[in-house]
């Protein structure tokens, strides 16, 4: 049986999604509500279940008649896709035989007008595997998660390099911080913004007050801001999720002029300290820029020397192999591209 759930039933939603084992925060109410205030799409919580195996989806379904390469070209409320949330998700499942699963969910996108899916499959809990036949899976890069089992054990993961730029940020007086209240989310995304200023980020990556509101209000428990400050100042920060032993690294910025003292290398360890001590096995720090080993993903890579297992995959599906062919026929493409779904390129 399929069940689908939307934000307006979010404690039914919570409770189905909790009662899964290797649960994350990305599939709770209060993240992805956040996303829907960004204008990611509408949330739908999809949950299956028969005899052989149960599974839960979080997606967002996106009208592509609102996309702006098809306003006025296809009316509104026809045609839709689905995207993984912001971060990660993809099916978590329990049990053996995925087929049952597979149909109906199949079957119920064709019927309600959905044309595509993309999705991004969560690192650490390797969900990708059980629904292989499902999605084209893609391997795309490795990505670098912390053990937090001790603060022993965090240290000795911890390269020598990456040790001196934390004891030189102890030296000259950094001090971590974290809490949930506004002016820190405030403060939060003051040097957030600047920080996708110098990156020359895409718009999407700036995020509004009532996003941040959300998160605040909506995602208490399970969201806040570690920073740090010197002189007076906040000079880095970084919103950490956390759920069911896991915690996240999720958004983070730092002001320029001070990084010659590490800030962030120290923020990220006494945050993995935190986690320990607070019940959590793992600290995901993610990969590099478009997953690649670029200079971001070599920082994280100094926070676990160990052996690296939690490469990341993405999924793809085609619901409706004629309305999507009809799709990129009106956006009359020409290059080549590997962006999917191709029509929104």
């Amino acid at each position: 049986m399929l069940s689908v759930y939307t934000l307006e039933q979010s404690q039914e939603w919570d409770a189905v999604v909790r009662s899964f084992a290797d649960y994350d925060a990305y599939y709770l109410s209060g993240y992805v509500k956040a996303f829907q205030i960004h204008g990611d799409g509408e949330p739908l919580l999809f949950y299956y279940e028969d005899s052989k195996i149960r599974g839960i989806n979080v997606v967002m379904k996106r009208d592509i008649g609102r996309d702006r390469h098809f306003i006025g070209k296809i009316e509104e409320n026809r045609y839709y896709d689905f995207s993984t949330p912001y971060g990660y998700g993809g099916w978590l499942t329990e049990g053996t035989d995925i087929r049952g699963l597979g149909e109906v969910y199949i079957e119920w996108c064709q019927r309600n007008g959905i044309i595509s899916e993309f999705v991004r499959f969560h690192p650490v809990l390797k969900n990708h595997t059980p629904v292989s036949s499902m999605y084209e899976v893609i391997s795309l890069g490795e990505t670098v998660t912390m053990d937090l089992a001790s603060p022993e054990v965090i240290w000795a993961n911890i390269t020598s390099k990456n040790r001196n730029m934390i004891r030189k940020a102890e030296k000259n007086e950094v001090r971590i911080y974290n809490g949930r209240y506004p002016d820190i989310y405030r403060k939060f995304r003051e040097i957030y913004d600047r920080t996708m200023d110098k990156d020359h980020a895409e718009k999407y990556y700036y995020f509004g007050d009532e996003f941040y509101e959300s998160l605040l209000n909506d995602f208490p428990q399970n969201a806040q801001v570690f920073y740090a400050e010197c002189e007076g100042k906040v000079i880095a920060a970084s919103i950490m999720l956390m759920a069911n032993g896991r915690m996240n690294y999720h958004l983070s910025g730092s002001v320029k002029e001070y990084a010659k003292l590490a800030p962030t290398n120290l923020l990220l360890y006494e945050a993995a300290l935190w986690g320990c001590m607070n019940g959590c096995k793992t600290l995901y720090l993610g990969g590099g820029v478009g997953s690649g080993e670029d200079s971001l993903f070599k920082f994280k890579k100094a926070f676990y020397r160990g052996e690296q297992l939690n490469r990341f995959f993405i999924g793809r599906k085609i619901f409706d192999e004629n309305q999507y062919q009809f799709l990129c026929e009106l956006r009359k493409l020409e290059e080549k591209t590997e962006y999917f779904p191709k029509y929104r390129a």
